[in-house]
C-alpha cells in the first residue's frame, strides 16, 4: 500500500498482519479517489472504521484539513497512527479507540468527507449510515463514502442526501452519497 499523489505521494504504508483488517484494494482506491478529487481540499474528514487509515491519509496529502481517525482495535489504530506520523501528517489528525457508535453519539463536528468501510459481515455499515444521518454530521456538499461488496444494496438516505454514484470494482462496490447544499 502506498500514498497515490498529493504531498505524502509514494509513501508505503504498513499494514495489518491477519485477516481482521480488510485495507482497501490499490484499484478500489484509485476509482474512489478519481470520483471525489475534486471534493477533496479543504475538507474535514471522518474515516470511521480507519483499520490502516489508509483513506484518511490520502485525503490528507490531497489537501483535506483534518482527519478523525477512529477505530475500535488498539492494533489498527497504533498502525494509523505510525502511517499518519511515516507521511508527515500528524499535526492535521486525530485519533479515538473507540466504537463507531459510541464515537457518533459524541460526535460535535461537521464533515465534509466521511469513509465508511466496516467489515463486511457486521451489519456496521447501515447502522453507521443510520446515524450519520440522524445526527446530522455531513456539510452541505458534504460526501459519505461506502465501500461494501458488490450485490450488497445499502439504503435510501433522508431527503437531505442524494446517491451521487455507484462503482462496481470486482466483488467491491463503492457508493457516494452526497448531502444536498
Amino acid at each position: 500500500m502506498r500514498v497515490i499523489t498529493g504531498t505524502a505521494k509514494g509513501r508505503p504504508l504498513a499494514d495489518l498482519p491477519g485477516l481482521d483488517t480488510r485495507p482497501t484494494a490499490s484499484r478500489v482506491k484509485e476509482g474512489l479517489f478519481s470520483a471525489i478529487q475534486f471534493d477533496i481540499e479543504g475538507r474535514r474528514v471522518l474515516d470511521l472504521f480507519a483499520g490502516t487509515g489508509q483513506l484518511g491519509i490520502e485525503t490528507l496529502s490531497r489537501g483535506a484539513v483534518f482527519c478523525d481517525f477512529v477505530d475500535n482495535s488498539p492494533a489498527a489504530l497504533k498502525v494509523t497512527q505510525r502511517n499518519v506520523q511515516a507521511c508527515g501528517l500528524e499535526g492535521r489528525a486525530a485519533f479515538y479507540r473507540r466504537d463507531f457508535a459510541a464515537f457518533l453519539s459524541r460526535a460535535r463536528e461537521r464533515y465534509g468527507i466521511i469513509f465508511l468501510d466496516p467489515p463486511y459481515a457486521s451489519g456496521d455499515l447501515g447502522r453507521a449510515l443510520e446515524l450519520i444521518t440522524a445526527i446530522d454530521i455531513v456539510m452541505g456538499n458534504g460526501i459519505i463514502v461506502c465501500e461494501s461488496p458488490a450485490e450488497h444494496t445499502l439504503p435510501i438516505l433522508p431527503d437531505a442526501f442524494e446517491m451521487g454514484g455507484e462503482y462496481r470494482y470486482g466483488r467491491t462496490k463503492v457508493t457516494l452519497y452526497r448531502r444536498r447544499a
